[in-house]
């Protein structure tokens, strides 16, 4: 049972991957992962001007800072200038508590500012791998359309050829009966004409008219050759026929 359940898993598996196969193009694969790298790149750069952003805040912070800083030493100055040491000491004092802070900002604004920079490379190369996958995507993409609608011209010539080929077929099997009918039509005259056929219509001809057409076209050809020898002779056609009707008449019977 556990052998027929794993074949069937395996069988499921190959058609279910043979139909998918059949049902994904290429081309929309490509542009759904180049749609993905635009994403990943807007969160870099989403990154990098987040980074920048808290760098910018810092610097005016420590501006700020810094400003405070220069007020409380120029106030402890006037302040020891009047004679008022104990004021220049507490200006001085709230001083270098801000200088410290001043120095922790600075180490803060150091990180964010290597941060930034990190990203932004970061941001560039990825731009260029996503610029050069955009151009691959659309050379792939024309690639397959032409080997696509090749590969369809090819399948319709394929398609027409053998429609052709049935048609060559057709075309002598019509010539072949037509050789056939003529020949059948040829022998039925021939048989018509020797007499070995009825003819249906009343023109075959009988013995008789046989023979007087065989008669008549000897005596044609006769008269022809006698105008032959005439005019080999220097006479005219008509006494070559004259002298020829006479020689064939009958001479008398004396016996009788």
């Amino acid at each position: 049972m556990s052998g027929v359940m794993k074949r069937m898993g395996m069988i499921f598996r190959a058609k279910a991957n043979k139909a998918l196969d059949r049902a994904e193009d290429p081309r929309e694969t490509l542009d759904y992962s180049y749609q993905k790298q635009l994403e990943l790149l807007q969160k870099v750069r989403r990154g990098v001007a987040d980074v920048a952003t808290s760098r910018k805040r810092l610097e005016l912070q420590l501006n700020q800072l810094q400003g405070q800083s220069a007020k409380l030493q120029d106030q402890g100055r006037k302040a020891l200038a009047l004679g008022r040491e104990d004021l220049a000491r507490e200006a001085l004092s709230r001083r270098a508590a801000l200088q410290q802070q001043v120095t922790d900002l600075e180490t803060q604004h150091q990180t964010l500012q290597g941060e930034e920079e990190k990203l932004t490379l970061a941001a560039q190369r990825l731009q260029a791998k996503v610029d050069a996958f955009r151009t691959k995507k659309e050379t792939i993409k024309a690639t397959y359309t032409a080997a696509q609608a090749q590969t369809r011209i090819g399948e319709a010539f394929s398609g027409i050829s053998e429609e052709m080929g049935d048609v060559g077929m057709a075309i002598q099997r019509a010539e072949d009966k037509t050789a056939q009918l003529q020949a059948r039509a040829g022998a039925l005259d021939e048989l018509m004409a020797s007499g070995a056929l009825d003819d249906p219509s009343g023109m075959a001809k009988d013995d008789l008219a046989a023979e007087l057409d065989r008669i008549s076209g000897g005596s044609d050809v006769e008269l022809e050759l006698q105008r032959m020898k005439a005019e080999l002779a220097g006479g005219t056609p008509q006494q070559a026929i004259e002298s020829g009707q006479k020689q064939e008449q009958p001479r008398p019977n004396l016996d009788k």
